[in-house]
């Protein structure tokens, strides 16, 4: 099958290699053009771009891709597969395939629709999620149904964890949905607005510790906003992330945010009587460090509150 590929981060990699192995022919990939990255502000090339050039594939890296309607319908492509493109496609290029623009998403659809997938069902608790293949249409991620596939979630795994595991997954579903199509063995289902939830791209301000959630919601949240924005709060007055936690069995006064150690381990008090160990932390302007590190470092008061600018 005659394919352009869309895709720009590291996820879509193993759907474009997958589909050069299931020797499909991908005349063309498209990727974000490069943009500054680092303290020195280099360009710096998309991981699809990367593995594109690898693979021997045209790259071309358009700022719109709603200006490349002409040199697409040249291509003829069968069909398009699009992997975290960047950019909204247009009607227009979205009726050039005969067999339609395929996208792969990281949820089990129509549930956290929007550009963080993975890191929202962590961050919301989730214990299974998935990987969905559906046709692309004007919407945001509201395309027919085409695959689904399920993934477990560990109770402590983190979204930069589970993201290489939903690539892998979503990977082979391309390939199969590609398939499914070329046999007309697919039925396409219309998703279930009502079902639908949001995963909205993500903000510094979603990392911001709210102490009267109970532990384990905060848990969720810094496994699922790895790694930016984190979880973060103010210790002090200077921003303090919390890389690492976990819940813990340990009685607390009542003050969320009340920040106390038992021997050398660490831990902040949380809404309904709950408590976060805090595992590694770091104070703004400084390092990664675990518990043990900080509190060499640092003397407690009895009233330490977290998030108290």
């Amino acid at each position: 099958m005659r394919l352009v590929f869309l895709g720009t981060p590291q996820f879509a990699v193993p759907t474009l290699e997958a589909l050069v192995e299931a020797g499909h022919e991908v005349a063309c990939v498209y990727t974000q053009p490069d943009r500054p990255k680092g303290r020195g502000g280099a360009p710096a090339e998309s991981a699809v771009k990367q593995a594109a050039r690898r693979l021997g594939i045209e790259v071309r890296q358009p700022e719109r891709i709603r200006h490349c309607l002409e040199e697409l319908s040249g291509i003829d492509a069968d069909a398009m597969v699009v992997v975290g493109y960047g950019q909204i496609i247009p009607q227009a290029i979205i009726d050039l395939p005969s067999l339609g623009i395929i996208n792969v998403h990281a949820s089990l659809l129509p549930a956290y629709r929007g550009a963080a997938p993975i890191q929202w069902a962590v961050a919301s608790g989730e214990t299974v999620t998935g990987v969905t293949t559906m046709m692309i249409n004007a919407g945001l991620d509201t395309g027919d149904i085409l695959l689904k596939e399920e993934c477990a979630i560990g109770p402590e795994e983190t979204a930069l964890e589970l993201g290489p595991r939903l690539a892998e997954l979503g990977a082979g579903l391309a390939v199969d949905t590609l398939l499914g199509l070329a046999l007309g063995a697919i039925e396409r289902i219309p998703q279930d607005d009502t079902q639908a939830t949001l995963a909205p791209i993500l903000t510094r301000d979603d990392g911001r510790i709210d102490f009267s959630q109970k532990a384990a919601a905060i848990h969720n949240r810094a496994r699922g906003f790895l790694p930016w924005p984190g979880a973060w709060t103010t210790f002090r007055g200077q921003r303090f992330h919390i890389w690492r936690c976990r819940t813990a069995e340990v009685e607390h006064p009542a003050v969320g945010g009340l920040l106390f150690s038992h021997g050398r381990r660490l831990y902040a008090a949380c809404g309904g009587g709950t408590t976060l160990e805090l595992l590694e932390v770091q104070v703004e302007g400084r390092k990664r460090v675990d518990a043990g590190a900080f509190l060499n470092g640092q003397r407690l008061s009895e009233s330490e509150l977290l998030g108290e600018s």
